[in-house]
């Protein structure tokens, strides 16, 4: 068995799509105007007049809202301010983070402009360095889509004629327009009503090809009315035949070649009439077919839309992945060629002390002992003073490194420190809502088994009563008490569950009007319960009670109804469910005491025991569990839920400021470490002066000095010291060669798989569509 864990949130960041900066000129009342907002809430006061207003309009403006929708003007010329020829608005959007919208291309930010003329209007996209990307509305809108941004919308954007309409609008209709616009239903209505367009027109294709078969059905009645002539033909030749036992024999010859002319027309007309057969049935047999592809390619489409979403994912996360890999592949470029670059100098640095060595080797034949005497002398006192800054240069090193292990450790804390704010914080936002929703339960109780959904859903009960052979009783822990008070309330609400939301009617037929209440109240996944409600409260005999002290679910509740009593029995077992104080308690009356008739053992702190056979079953808290809705009065739960919460307002004030002592420190640390940092600069350059004066002298006095053999074996050692450098670095090329290879490969496959995915989306569009085609040109 796993616990249940809940894991810290990352450190809150600018989410994709804030609104960082609004530049304005020449725009409605402002000439000159730039606004930073921040990453939260942002206000902006004035006087009357002063163009706050004008902002609203701006952004909705930039946003490609039409003139006439911003209710401000009728032409985009009419934003400009008087006295000027053009207008500019400039808006600055965050792009960072998942969401970004192709931050490969625009960078951390992206710039709206939209600019305004007498005669003409221009909108551009640009990246975060100025660069113009786009300039097609096509591009904003994919844009406005991707962040969600929907300006013509009253709760995203809300004028002063939209809230002055709102306000003083005693008209549901248009209280209804409002809510029909703001909560995007409008949105899908068009989205329907384009739908019902492509229906229609599908209809009328249909239409079109039954008029193809009205010509043939024409024909066919003019062939069956040629048939009936024949018949009547038929007829007359009988009565012929009997005209010619009166007429004479010379008329013979010429009736019978009548007779054979006609048979062989009737004998044509005959045998055009399975043809004519044949292609009524080919033209029903096309219009079948079409009406079958025309239901299979609406399912196809709703499991298109499905699998586009994953795609659309899949896709992000391939690009994602894409741009981490080139990332990784430029840094190991630049690495292989910083290497590249040291081992050159280290190349010149073994010549250079080569010939330095061949140098004095060649100078050593004509020194001399005094000069040499002398020349070690200056050499000594220059290395000693080498020496002696090398020893502060390295206290200066570590005491850079003492600086930034310390600044490091001061920003893991205060790291640290803003993961509990944000903690707090999140806990705060909970709190609240659970205060939020107690005190909805406090004015009507009924809102604590399923929110604002069961209220409509009464309402909706209560209009279609007629419908119903008997009322529906519901919810069921509207109707539930608990005798001792609230003391076991938590245990009892685990105990009963999901039982607590659910409705009880009495037969089949009241469950499927209910069904159809819920749809109407927009109230999914309604468990419903069928009961008699004509069954008199059950009685329980003592023997099939859990033989022990505690307490059980059914021995501490109360209810209104004994219908609902009778379903927790019957559908709950609440008479075999015993409740503890605490885990430890539970453990011994669940799996140790060996009790007769128990089912199930809860605690107060929500743990839930049970034995299954020989396999003992322990469920940990479930934390996003509500509790405390059968409590008989929510005042108590209230204030400690309100001391809660300035306890955590306390902590969370306690945590900014040790934050902003954490942050002052810092600063501290860090200005001491650029003293330091500045101070080694410092000894370096004195160091590399003195090195630069001990070669000089070297050079300069080479004919009056000798060589010793120990400067030679130090130039050997030096030698050999660059030399393994060298070996070290080379083999580190290889490594990272080797690393640049599989990151070059993993960047290529993950390329393959991008197109890959796009050609598998091509081919599902152009597989669902193709066939439709065919049968129609059929």
């Amino acid at each position: 068995m796993g616990d249940a864990r809940v894991f810290p949130e990352p450190p809150a960041r600018s989410k994709a799509g804030t609104i960082a900066r609004i530049r304005l000129e020449n725009f409605m009342c402002h000439s000159s105007l730039l606004i930073e907002l921040g990453d939260w809430v942002n206000f902006i006061t004035g006087q009357n007049g002063s163009g706050k207003s004008a902002i609203l309009t701006a952004l909705c403006v930039a946003f490609g809202c039409r003139a006439k929708g911003t209710q401000r003007a009728s032409t985009l010329k009419d934003f400009i301010k008087t006295g000027c020829s053009s207008a500019l608005v400039q808006v600055d959007l965050k792009n960072c983070g998942e969401d970004a919208f192709k931050p490969e291309i625009y960078g951390d930010i992206i710039t709206v402009e939209r600019r305004i003329s007498e005669s003409t209007g221009s909108m551009a996209l640009k990246d975060c360095q100025g660069r113009k990307v786009a300039s097609r509305k096509e591009e904003l809108r994919e844009l406005i889509e991707h962040f969600n941004i929907d300006v013509e919308n009253p709760c995203v954007i809300m004028s002063q004629d939209k809230s002055r309409e709102f306000l003083h609008s005693g008209n549901p209709k248009d209280k209804f327009k409002f809510f029909f616009k703001a909560t995007l239903l409008q949105q899908v209505n068009d989205l329907l009503q384009n739908i019902r367009e492509h229906l229609d027109s599908a209809k009328s294709l249909i239409e079109e090809l039954e008029a193809t078969i009205e010509p043939i059905k024409k024909e066919l009645n003019e062939l069956v009315d040629k048939i009936k002539n024949m018949e009547l033909v038929e007829e007359i030749s009988q009565e012929v035949q009997q005209l010619k036992k009166k007429l004479a024999w010379a008329w013979v010859y010429d009736v019978d070649r009548q007779l054979k002319e006609q048979s062989s027309k009737i004998e044509k007309l005959k045998a055009r009439i399975p043809a004519c057969q044949a292609k009524i049935d080919e033209q029903h047999n096309i219009l079948e077919r079409l009406r079958e592809s025309l239901t299979e390619k609406k399912m196809q489409i709703e499991h298109l839309m499905i699998k586009t979403s994953e795609v659309k994912k899949k896709k992000s996360e391939l690009q994602q992945r894409l741009s981490l890999a080139k990332r990784e592949r430029h840094e190991l470029r630049e690495e292989h060629s910083r290497l590249t670059n040291h081992m050159q100098k280290l190349i010149k640095r073994v010549q250079s002390l080569q010939q330095q060595i061949q140098e004095m080797q060649e100078q050593h034949l004509q020194s001399t002992q005094n000069e040499e005497f002398e020349l070690e002398a200056n050499v000594r006192e220059i290395q000693s003073q080498i020496d002696a800054v090398i020893s502060k240069l390295r206290g200066l090193n570590e005491d850079e490194n003492a600086l930034s292990d310390k600044i490091q450790r001061e920003m893991d804390d205060m790291q640290k420190i803003t993961n509990e704010i944000e903690d707090l914080e999140k806990k705060q936002r909970e709190v609240s809502t659970n205060i939020r929703e107690l005190k909805q339960h406090k004015t009507n109780k009924v809102t604590a088994f399923g929110g604002e959904r069961v209220i409509h859903l009464l309402r909706v009960i209560e209009r279609h009563q007629s419908k119903f052979t008997r009322a529906p009783i519901g919810p069921i822990g509207s109707h539930l008490s608990l005798i001792h008070g609230g003391q076991w309330a938590p245990a009892v609400e685990n105990s009963i569950g999901r039982l607590l939301n659910a409705f009880i009617v009495t037969n089949h037929r009241d469950s499927l009007v209910l069904r159809g209440c819920a749809k109407e109240a927009n109230y999914n996944n309604l468990q419903i319960i069928i009961y008699d409600f004509s069954r008199p409260r059950l009685t329980i005999p003592h023997n099939m009670l859990p033989q022990t002290e505690h307490p059980t679910t059914f021995s501490v509740l109360r209810a209104d109804s004994d219908t609902v009593l009778n379903v927790l029995v019957d559908m709950g077992s609440i008479e075999r469910h015993v409740l503890v104080r605490d885990y430890d308690e539970g453990k011994k009356v669940a799996f140790d005491q060996n009790i007769a008739n128990l089912k199930e053992v809860y605690t107060l702190d929500g743990y839930k025991m049970f034995s299954r056979g020989s396999v003992q079953t322990t469920l940990p808290p479930n934390k996003r569990a509500r509790t405390g809705r059968l409590c008989g009065s929510f005042d108590d739960q209230i204030e400690d839920l309100q001391r809660e919460a300035q306890r955590m307002k306390v902590q969370a004030d306690q945590c900014r400021k040790r934050k902003r002592d954490a942050e002052s420190s810092v600063r501290h640390l860090q200005d001491n470490l650029q003293t330091v940092k500045r101070r080694c600069k410092s000894v370096e350059r004195d160091l590399a002066s003195k090195k630069l004066a001990l070669e000089d002298l070297k050079k300069a006095n080479v004919v009056e000095s000798s060589l010793s053999t120990s400067d030679v074996d130090e130039l050997h050692q030096e030698i050999s010291k660059v030399q393994d450098e060298i070996q070290e670095n080379e083999t580190l090329l290889e490594k990272i060669s080797l690393k640049m290879s599989n990151v070059d490969e993993s960047a290529h496959n993950l390329k393959l798989a991008f197109e890959e995915l796009c050609g598998t989306a091509g081919n599902a569009f152009t597989f669902l569509f193709r066939p439709l085609e065919h049968i129609a040109n059929a």
